[in-house]
């Protein structure tokens, strides 16, 4: 029998006492991780709701109409134009150290830092950048659009390609682009969602990446969008203003363009027209 030699706990009763703490840590601790995702992703979803005034207020100024990727009133007929609708972003919205609405809270790491080295950080959990001004210089002038900030720009978000205000017969040049914050069927739309890069144009029948760390600049643009980062679900603003989280598979079944086919091979109704499988990182999550 133990017994006492003074006024301390036994060696029992240290190690009951260290085992009802363990216990409980292992009751509590899955429940903490619960809030504190929960609270990421409340974070980001507000985020995205600012993205969504910012893109407001643009369209108030400019009838009614979305970024083209060109200078206010440019003829966009290149569709490389695009890519640079951040240049037609105020300056204290393009910069990601004054703007700290760029970052989801699960994706604050660029991929590369300010001297252009990369940072080793390359994961669905990375932001993009950071672009610096002076890389983008050349490309900015040769187009004749607004220039960046000092500082570039970085972000773990993206919009979709498909709301810019371009023109052209085909739809990377924007013949089936929403161009207006007023489109019809709007809460269908995605307008800004987590990405790892700042735009992408995606298309029905591309799949998931082959592992949910390898879709960075490749040619599968859904698969900049179809990012793990918050346990089966991406953050999404809606071109109506709202937003909510979204399984991974339903982005499939989103209205990403005017002719985009919500029943494509990737969702439950097309499955029929299906040839491949979802790769292991995306599979067991629910169907739409």
């Amino acid at each position: 029998m133990s017994k006492r030699t003074g006024p301390g706990f036994t060696l029992v009763e240290l190690l009951v006492v260290i085992a009802i703490i363990a216990l409980l840590m292992a009751v509590l601790l899955p429940a903490l991780n619960r809030a504190r995702e929960q609270a990421k992703i409340i974070a980001c979803l507000a985020n995205l709701k600012q993205w969504g005034i910012i893109g407001l207020s643009y369209a108030e100024e400019n009838n009614g109409n979305l970024w083209s990727g060109g200078a206010n009133g440019y003829a966009v007929t290149n569709s490389q134009i695009g890519f640079w609708w951040i240049a037609q972003l105020k300056f204290k919205d393009q910069d990601w150290k004054s703007n700290k609405i760029w970052f989801c809270p699960s994706a604050k790491k660029p991929m590369f830092s300010e001297d252009g080295t990369p940072t080793g950080q390359i994961s669905h959990f990375s932001a993009w950048g950071i672009e610096r001004k002076a890389d983008l210089a050349t490309a900015l002038t040769n187009l004749a659009l607004p220039q960046l900030n000092e500082n570039g720009i970085a972000g773990s978000y993206g919009i979709n390609g498909y709301c810019l205000n371009m023109n052209g017969t085909t739809l990377s040049t924007g013949s089936q682009n929403w161009k207006t914050i007023n489109a019809k069927g709007g809460a269908t739309v995605p307008f800004f969602l987590e990405a790892l890069r700042y735009d992408g144009w995606p298309v029905e029948t591309e799949g998931a990446a082959p592992d949910a760390d390898t879709a960075v600049w490749g040619s599968n643009e859904m698969a900049r969008y179809a990012i793990n980062r918050h346990r089966g679900y991406n953050d999404v603003l809606f071109l109506d203003g709202h937003a909510r989280k979204v399984g991974l598979k339903e982005l499939w079944t989103l209205k990403w363009h005017r002719s985009f086919n919500t029943s494509g091979p990737w969702t439950k109704a097309g499955i029929a027209l299906r040839t491949g499988t979802w790769p292991e990182w995306i599979r067991g999550y629910p169907d739409y």
